[in-house]
């Protein structure tokens, strides 16, 4: 099958790719850059040039494909909006480049996932996976590391109340296998849930996190706590603890890797980086 990936350099676009060649997948990555290139060229995938806001990029690499997988998306929260409405611009044009084409399901994955409804409403077969808050592994930049970079510049690691509120978490390597399975064999029934597991507690991140740092481990009331992760806040309060029975019912998926505490009690979490 002649697979599109966009995001195919990204944390969770680049396992896909490796997830689909692996499986005997003929892959066009889209990236940018040459480092890009470079590392799709390794991992045995096609190069494809363009960036998300480029649609005749977009357009041209699904024209040259069965399927797409959307794993782009622009991560600046400062500008959340405009990446939606340029997620769903994106969304739309390659809808439109397979329509009529007979397809093999492309999954959409982020917050259009009403864009993709419309797109299976008009006969396209188009589903979205929805994502764990924190998509975790070793080299992980998101937010996991945030909380270590915060916890490290206040001296302490901080939970919101009780630190029950629930955080669910995959491994970027078994998230990876629920976009080529529902690719391979149920689009049409999504949307999936790549979650490994319903809900770690924020306590225990927290825990993790002190321990390894060797910094107290402390509560903050929900006013305090505004001040103490300041626009990250939200997120470290959120319990939204979710299923995936559907998921490993319809495509078969068994998650693999370690789980979220066992994966970020590892020195490799706690390595400097950037912030």
């Amino acid at each position: 099958m002649r697979v599109f990936v966009t995001g195919a350099t990204g944390w969770v676009g680049s396992a896909v790719v490796k997830d689909l060649v692996a499986a005997g997948h003929q892959v066009l990555g889209l990236t940018r850059s040459e480092k890009g290139a470079d590392a799709l060229a390794a991992a045995g995938a096609k190069v494809h040039r363009g960036t998300l806001a480029d649609l005749d990029s977009l357009r041209r690499g699904a024209d040259q494909s069965d399927g797409v997988i959307h794993t782009a998306f622009n991560h600046d929260f400062s500008k959340i909006v405009e990446n939606c409405e340029e997620d769903k611009r994106a969304i739309e044009t390659l809808g439109a480049a397979l329509e009529g084409s007979d397809p093999v399901s492309p999954s959409f994955p982020r917050s259009s996932e009403q864009t993709a409804a419309a797109l299976a409403a008009r006969g396209l077969r188009a589903s979205a996976i929805r994502l764990a808050p924190t998509v975790h592994g070793h080299g992980d930049h998101g937010f996991v590391p945030i909380l270590i970079g915060i916890a490290r510049e206040k001296g302490v690691s901080a939970y919101v109340g009780e630190g029950h509120n629930r955080w669910p978490a995959v491994h970027r390597l078994d998230a990876a296998r629920v976009y080529r399975l529902a690719l391979e064999h149920g689009t049409e029934h999504g949307p999936f849930h790549a979650i490994a597991e319903e809900g770690v507690p924020f306590k225990q991140i927290a825990e993790v996190i002190g321990r390894r740092l060797n910094i107290p481990v402390v509560s903050k009331s929900p006013e305090e706590a505004a001040e103490h992760f300041g626009w990250f806040a939200r997120f470290a309060a959120v319990d939204c603890p979710a299923s995936s029975e559907r998921t490993r019912s319809l495509l078969a998926w068994r998650p693999q890797q370690p789980g979220l505490i066992t994966d970020l009690d590892h020195a490799a979490y706690f390595e400097r980086g950037p912030h």
